[in-house]
């Protein structure tokens, strides 16, 4: 995948791991709460690698 793939799939991830979070407190769910804040740090974790690749790219 390229930077910018990696980059737009963390905000996505990141997105919906925020949902999840709100959902799981709105209905008293520490399961999807959790499950929300797994799939938030994914996406973090997503982003730094699309900008560890465009930092790579215009190194080389």
């Amino acid at each position: 995948m390229g930077e910018f793939t990696d980059k737009a799939k963390g905000i996505a991830n990141e997105a919906a791991g925020k949902f999840k979070q709100a959902q799981g407190d709105a209905t008293n769910n520490p399961d999807k709460k959790t499950e929300g804040l797994g799939q938030e740090l994914k996406g973090k974790a997503q982003k730094v690698k699309g900008a560890i690749k465009g930092a790579l790219d215009d190194k080389i």
